[in-house]
């Protein structure tokens, strides 16, 4: 029920994945009456799904915590309990970031050693896809923190994307290990002897040429470096198209070069991923972008998929925890 398209294109992303990925089931969680009534409306058959009904729904604006207190009956609060009790293999939401944050880290619980689960985004570069974390989940960070994320990140780029021997760097306003606030400058230190490829830091401006293969931030600095991403990749992609929009002459010129522009629009389109990973809990839980449609939530569940095809959580935990 979270998310400004649900639950229509909610419903649509997970038919199209049930078409296309090795799925049994998806149990729908929230309102039944409204799931129903919006698939009969569009003509929609909910084939392999199960709508699992709840009475209340965490909107935006609501405190994180009402995952646990106020809204006990929430799509969201009860689907982590279904994912809790075995009734689902993954969890993918929509809805309120914060809220989902509680949720995987209360609910669903930390895997033993993590210290502070984040939220890992896929995201386009010039070269090759990178992931960024934390994307939210921990606006303020200790430096112990930030160099376990960097773990987290290879251990996931190596296995779900794999990439081998990945590269990570740590976001900051300068290349010199001496540049940025106090708890950068530890991290790096901590960093310098990690058992992963720590390359040292990476300012904002070679984020998108993809020079790291894991970049590591705090949860406030990751999200704007994810919104400002895609605000820029938007006013590009708008301000390409009015440029050949111009005349009929530009618009001929369009023609020559229609293909290339489509697979730039492609490489750097946020909804090839569909969301982001919750790095270091339990169980998959996929936060997928707010204003999702069909194909991003379907991509999202992609993700899911991956997670559990990789094994990813029985990695991280034999890693972090090796005599175990």
């Amino acid at each position: 029920m979270g998310g400004d398209n649900a639950p229509l294109e909610i419903i649509k992303g997970c038919l199209m994945a049930l078409d296309e990925f090795k799925i049994e089931k998806i149990i729908l969680v929230g309102d039944e009456n409204r799931i129903n009534s919006c698939a009969k409306e569009n003509g929609l058959e909910l084939k392999n799904m199960t709508v699992h009904h709840c009475t209340d729904t965490i909107e935006m604006c609501d405190d994180a915590t009402s995952v646990l207190k106020s809204k006990p009956d929430s799509s969201m609060a009860v689907g982590f309990r279904l994912l809790n009790d075995g009734e689902g293999d993954a969890f993918v939401s929509a809805g309120n970031t914060g809220a989902i944050t509680v949720g995987a880290t209360l609910i669903t619980k930390r895997i033993k050693g993590v210290k502070r689960p984040a939220i890992a985004s896929i995201m386009p570069s010039a070269n090759k896809p990178f992931l960024l974390m934390d994307c939210g989940a921990n606006a303020e960070c200790r430096a112990e923190f930030l160099y376990q994320f960097g773990l987290l990140g290879s251990i996931y780029m190596q296995n779900v994307m794999h990439c081998e021997n990945p590269t990570v760097a740590l976001a900051n306003n300068g290349s010199e290990e001496t540049k940025g606030t106090p708890v950068v400058q530890e991290a790096y230190q901590l960093m310098k002897d990690a058992p992963y490829n720590f390359i040292g830091n990476i300012e904002g401006r070679q984020i998108p040429f993809g020079d790291a293969d894991v970049v590591v931030a705090d949860g406030f600095t990751g999200n704007l470096i994810l919104k400002t991403y895609e605000g820029v990749a938007k006013v590009l992609m708008n301000g390409i198209k009015e440029a050949f929009y111009k005349n009929a002459v530009s618009k001929l010129s369009y023609l020559g070069v229609r293909s290339g522009i489509n697979e730039m629009k492609t490489q750097f389109d946020y909804k090839e991923y569909g969301g982001a990973v919750m790095l270091g809990v339990k169980k998959p839980v996929i936060k997928a972008h707010g204003s999702a449609d069909a194909r991003t939530f379907k991509n999202a569940i992609k993700q899911a998929v991956w997670f559990l095809e990789t094994d990813l959580i029985n990695k991280i935990e034999t890693e972090l925890n090796p005599q175990v």
